[in-house]
């Protein structure tokens, strides 16, 4: 009988840990994915600043501040000045292709297996850095500002649809006017918490967010001093070396869907 009893409390004890288990796995997965997308958060938004902030050094122009073109696209219209408001039609559109065309390899990526599919846009997107500094070292002086303009708004389009695509558009990585309303409103709502006490149940989650959010914008600027000054130091290099970086996210993430895959392959079978 005291065999018994012992058996029943010890299973019982292991069905309440087995439960215990089960109930922190979502936290932990919770965690797990706020980490990995708060490091490739900040790693994209480093190289969009750095190419952002070295576009405009090198040709005056922001690469994916798009509400800023339209805005020119405005003034150009309103002013009569058509070949300004042809190159604000011109860098939109390549933008909105670049988004276009990284939704497409994201799509076709997912469909083999959804597993890291961002990873072959990121590598389309290094491709292209390294080709903007290509054209930046290379194309005559006179094409070479508008050959880099619409290069990297393409490219700028892609990396944001990657990441709006892999955070379900919590966060963008080529502009912050969007994380930064987010950053006021997180903080706006952690302090009137502190005035008017209150358990409203999404205190953490304002946590997370500030948490993805302050470094995601950190990361921008940062990245926009680097760029900067690295173009200052290397010239056309730098677009290749943001590329560098941009392979050594992909090719993990590549691996890890492979291998992914094999092991789905190995279940089926």
């Amino acid at each position: 009988m005291i065999s018994v009893a012992v058996a029943v409390v010890s299973s019982d004890d292991w069905t309440l840990a087995a439960r215990a288990k089960v109930i922190a796995m979502p936290a932990m997965r919770m965690k797990l994915e706020d980490q990995a997308d708060r490091r490739l958060a900040v790693s994209l938004a480093a190289v969009a600043g750095a190419v952002n902030a070295a576009g405009f050094f090198v040709a005056g122009r922001y690469t994916s501040h798009m509400t800023g073109t339209f805005s020119l696209l405005a003034n150009a219209l309103a002013l009569g000045e058509v070949g300004d408001a042809l190159v604000a039609v011109a860098v939109i559109a390549a933008f909105v292709a670049g988004a276009a065309v990284s939704t497409i390899l994201i799509n076709r990526a997912e469909r083999r297996l959804p597993k890291g599919a961002y990873a072959f846009s990121l590598l389309a997107e290094a491709a292209l850095l390294f080709l903007g500094g290509l054209v930046e070292a290379l194309a005559p002086e006179e094409m070479r500002p508008s050959l880099l303009i619409l290069g990297l708004s393409f490219t700028m389009g892609l990396q944001n649809a990657i990441v709006t695509r892999v955070s379900n558009a919590r966060i963008r990585t080529t502009h912050v006017t969007g994380m930064v309303t987010d950053i006021g409103i997180e903080l706006g709502q952690l302090l009137d918490r502190r005035l008017t006490p209150r358990d409203d149940g999404i205190a953490d989650a304002d946590r997370r967010k500030l948490a993805l959010h302050i470094p995601t914008v950190s990361g921008f600027l940062l990245g926009g001093v680097v760029g900067v000054l690295g173009y200052q130091m290397i010239g056309s290099l730098l677009l290749p070396a943001a590329g560098c970086v941009l392979i050594a996210i992909a090719v993990p993430a590549i691996a890890r869907r492979t291998m992914a895959g094999r092991a789905a392959a190995v279940l089926v079978k």
